[in-house]
C-alpha cells in the first residue's frame, strides 16, 4: 500500500499526472496516487512553491539544500530521498548526505546559512530571532529573499505534511536509483514500498 488511503478513482487529471509519471521516470509514483483525489491542488500548490522559490532569485543548488535540510528536519523520509536524489545530481552524493545529515560540510557560508534558516522553520518557527534574520542578511540575502525562502520553505512543509500524515510512502523505484550516501544518510521517516 502506497499511503493509509485507497487509491481513488482515475480521473483525466489524475491520469495526466500518472502519463507525465511514466513519460518522466517510468513509474507512477505513490505520492502522485495519494495527490489523485486533488491533482488540481498539487498543481496550484506546486505553482505556489515555484513562484516563492523563484523570487528568491536562488539557483537549484540552493533550493536543493532547502528541501533537504527541511525535509530531513521533519523526519520526511519520501521528500528526503526525492530530494537528496536531485541535489546529489547538483552537487555529488558527499554533499547531499552532509545536507541530510546536518553536518552541513562543504556548503557556502550562505547554503550553510539557508539550509539553518530551513531547519529553523520546520522544527519551531516561534524560536526564530531577528538574530537568525540577521545572519541570512549577513550572508548576502536580502529582506525580500529571506521571504521568499521562508514562504517556499513553508510550502515544502505543507506538501511534506499532507504526504507524512497521510502514510505516503518512498517509491522502491525511486530508492534503486540514488546514490548509496543518499540512502544511507536516510534512517527515519517511513521504508519505500513498491
Amino acid at each position: 500500500m502506497s499511503s493509509f488511503l485507497e487509491v481513488p478513482e482515475t480521473t483525466p487529471a489524475a491520469q495526466a499526472m500518472y502519463d507525465e509519471d511514466i513519460a518522466d521516470d517510468g513509474f507512477v509514483w505513490n505520492v502522485s496516487r495519494l495527490w489523485a483525489y486533488q491533482p488540481e491542488t498539487l498543481d496550484e500548490l506546486f505553482t505556489l512553491m515555484s513562484t516563492a522559490f523563484h523570487h528568491s532569485g536562488l539557483e537549484l543548488r540552493q533550493r536543493g539544500i532547502l528541501v533537504a535540510a527541511a525535509a530531513s528536519t521533519l523526519g520526511d523520509s519520501y521528500c528526503s530521498l526525492a530530494w537528496g536524489g536531485k541535489l546529489s545530481g547538483w552537487v555529488d552524493p558527499d554533499l547531499a548526505a552532509a545536507v541530510l545529515t546536518g553536518a552541513d560540510h562543504g556548503l557556502t557560508d550562505q547554503e550553510r546559512a539557508l539550509a539553518a534558516w530551513a531547519r529553523k522553520v520546520v522544527k519551531d518557527p516561534n524560536s526564530t530571532t531577528e538574530v537568525d534574520v540577521q545572519l541570512l542578511r549577513d550572508s548576502g540575502l536580502t529582506d525580500a529573499q529571506v521571504f521568499a525562502v521562508t514562504a517556499f520553505v513553508a510550502l515544502r512543509l505543507a506538501f511534506s505534511t499532507i504526504n507524512d500524515a497521510l502514510g505516503a510512502t518512498p517509491d522502491r523505484q525511486l530508492v534503486a536509483t540514488l546514490p548509496q550516501e543518499v540512502t544511507t544518510a536516510v534512517t527515519w521517516g517511513r521504508p519505500p514500498t513498491d
